[in-house]
């Protein structure tokens, strides 16, 4: 007998706003969720004071059952978790699982990722799509096991990068076409209408995502303007691409590339002093349109340029 997707006893982990869509997709569609489990509060501001994840915040806002371990392999943590018998337990954007954890439910972990895997597995799939300039990526949902972002697939949608695309534009699509994408998964799944399909079955890609570090946000203007305005896409509106000028930061934000034959060595500013500011690049320059010099707010260049002197 086919069981009621909408009956089973789902618990749901996660951290970020872009999992608190999916959560927010699976009350609204009727999934009964037993329980969320978080990441501990954590210090942040210049207080340090302690700050809920935005899943917690959703949690505690719907009344639902929260966990918040350190460790997940705790055995107080583990009992609690167990205590909520789940038959499905759903990843949106948490933390690496044991299997304790993963193998826990009858019908196993499902993750939600935001590439088209088997491509860019890692932390950061939508700022490396961007980086790297990709003109498509995706979402996909695939069963949990041992090595990060490697288990069976069992649903994924295509989604076009636009030309003007940032992180920030780009995640929003995508939590939003990932958490209908993880309903649809669920239905499928549950009333086993889906063959899940090994990773090592489809063409394999050398892209990976790992992990954003400060030096990945550094500008080098020997590069074309494409791949420094890819790189400045990937990471707007955060952690931000950098330069440096006069001895100090300068986050931007957004800006124009433009392919042309130079004679200046890279990296020599040319600006009008009012309106403009453009950096020269190996084949052309780079005008800058959105920026935040060290220590001040964002702002567009021709507020920067007012209180700036070359």
């Amino acid at each position: 007998m086919t069981r009621d997707p909408k009956a089973i006893r789902i618990v749901f982990m996660g951290t970020p706003d872009f999992a608190v869509a999916s959560l927010q997709k699976l009350l609204d569609s009727g999934f009964t969720v037993v329980g969320v489990i978080t990441a501990p509060d954590k210090p942040a501001g210049r207080g340090l004071a302690l700050q809920e994840s935005p899943v917690k915040q959703f949690a505690v806002a719907h009344k639902l059952p929260l966990l918040q371990p350190i460790k997940l392999k705790d055995p107080d943590f583990l009992k609690q978790l167990t205590a909520w018998k789940p038959d499905l337990q759903i990843v949106v954007a948490f933390r690496m699982l044991p299997e304790l954890v993963w193998g826990l439910p009858p019908l196993g972990t499902i993750n939600l990722h935001g590439s088209l895997l088997p491509n860019y597995r890692g932390a950061a799939p939508i700022n490396w799509a961007l980086i790297n300039g990709e003109q498509k990526t995706g979402v996909t949902t695939f069963l949990l096991k041992h090595e990060i972002d490697t288990g069976d697939l069992l649903l994924q949608e295509e989604i076009a990068i636009d030309e003007k695309d940032n992180f920030g534009t780009l995640y929003n699509k995508l939590k939003i076409r990932g958490a209908q994408l993880l309903t649809n998964t669920i239905e499928q799944y549950v009333q086993d209408t889906i063959t899940p399909i090994p990773q090592n079955e489809l063409a394999q890609s050398n892209n990976s995502a790992p992990k954003l570090q400060k030096e990945t946000g550094a500008i080098n203007w020997n590069c074309h303007p494409r791949t420094i305005n890819n790189l400045i896409r990937g990471l707007s509106p955060t952690p931000g691409a950098y330069a440096i000028l006069q001895g100090k930061f300068l986050k931007i934000f957004q800006a124009i590339p433009i392919d042309e034959k130079i004679s200046v060595a890279p990296g020599t500013i040319d600006t009008d002093g009012k309106s403009y500011l453009r950096f020269a690049c190996a084949q052309g320059w780079l005008q800058v349109e959105e920026l935040q010099p060290e220590g001040k707010k964002k702002m567009n260049v021709a507020s920067f340029l007012q209180g700036f002197r070359f």
